[in-house]
């Protein structure tokens, strides 16, 4: 793995903006990996205007919403993945999970984030993650809910242990929690 990048914070925080642009500082072919079920016309409406942002920048769009890792080992060496976005990935696989009749808990998730950061390894490019960072308000008032806030709050922590950086983004704003000069997180006195 040459580097992977972990950029959180909260809905419309700028995450999603900061990591492309992040991005498009660095050389290579660039993927972007979206993960993003369109389930209604406002959804499709989100993801159309997402395409046409990219639009004309040089970015090769993969959609998939569950298979990620496979599909990042298959990627070109030397090259740029932005994954948009780990939360809707968690939220995926809760829905094939449930559909099933499967119970999809945190050992699940452990085991799925565990395959993704070996992916990760096997990629020798940068890998830039875009995750919500949903642990942070209202405690969900169903159980679903609240599994799915634990499921992402634990796919963040194990991804952002793996990571050589760590960016929360809050207000538009960038702010480096973790980077890979210390490979720990920053601690302000």
């Amino acid at each position: 793995m040459a580097k992977l990048i972990l950029v959180t914070g909260g809905a419309r925080s700028g995450k999603s903006d900061y990591a492309l642009s992040r991005a498009e500082t660095l050389g290579g072919k660039h993927y972007f990996l979206a993960t993003c079920p369109v389930v209604d016309s406002e959804m499709d409406e989100r993801i159309a205007r997402h395409r046409a942002d990219r639009q004309g920048r040089g970015w090769l769009t993969i959609e998939e919403e569950i298979h990620i890792e496979p599909t990042i080992m298959s990627l070109e060496p030397d090259s740029v993945c932005l994954v948009d976005c780990l939360t809707l990935w968690v939220n995926n696989l809760m829905y094939v999970a449930e559909k099933s009749n499967q119970k999809f808990g945190e050992d699940a998730m452990g085991d799925r984030v565990t395959d993704f950061i070996r992916a990760a390894e096997i990629f020798k490019g940068t890998l830039i993650c875009v995750s919500n960072e949903v642990g942070m308000g209202v405690v969900p008032d169903n159980v679903l809910g609240r599994r799915y806030r634990d499921l992402v709050g634990r796919t963040n922590r194990l991804i952002a242990a793996a990571a050589d950086e760590v960016i929360l983004v809050s207000c538009g704003l960038p702010i480096c929690i973790k980077n890979e000069s210390t490979n720990h997180p920053i601690i302000i006195q």
